[in-house]
């Protein structure tokens, strides 16, 4: 799915959160910000956190979120990650900061398109599955 939205769609600059990612560093004239954000330079540029090479960077979620798919893990979940969701001196490190958000892809980006609320399930109180889905995630 993620391929026919880039090959089919276009590169980036549509989608939930001001757009999806580019896979090629461009420039957007018509937009507020210089340069749009390329996804593939992602891992680069925020080495801090050690992102997993599986997790492919959707879009920016506000101030310091992230938006991220899954691309090996079954129907591709969309992960969100907070850099101010973990607390080193509590022994956290930066992966207690991600948050399973949907189920997958298509789920996130359906409940876009239908005009649904991308944050309800990420805001939602952790169900007794969350650890296992962090278990897996890691991997």
């Amino acid at each position: 799915m993620l391929r026919r939205l880039y090959t089919e769609i276009g590169d980036g600059g549509f989608g939930p959160e001001g757009g999806l990612a580019s896979l090629t560093p461009r420039r957007v004239p018509h937009w507020q910000v210089p340069d749009w954000p390329c996804a593939t330079t992602m891992h680069t540029d925020q080495p801090e956190w050690g992102a997993s090479a599986s997790w492919f960077f959707l879009t920016g979620g506000g101030c310091t979120m992230e938006w991220y798919v899954s691309l090996i893990a079954v129907d591709h979940p969309v992960l969100l990650w907070d850099a101010d969701g973990w607390v080193p001196d509590r022994a956290q490190d930066p992966h207690d900061g991600l948050r399973h958000a949907m189920p997958s892809l298509r789920h996130w980006l359906w409940t876009w398109a239908d005009g649904g609320n991308l944050w309800d399930q990420v805001l939602a109180p952790p169900d007794a599955a969350a650890g296992d889905f962090k278990d897996w995630m890691l991997d």
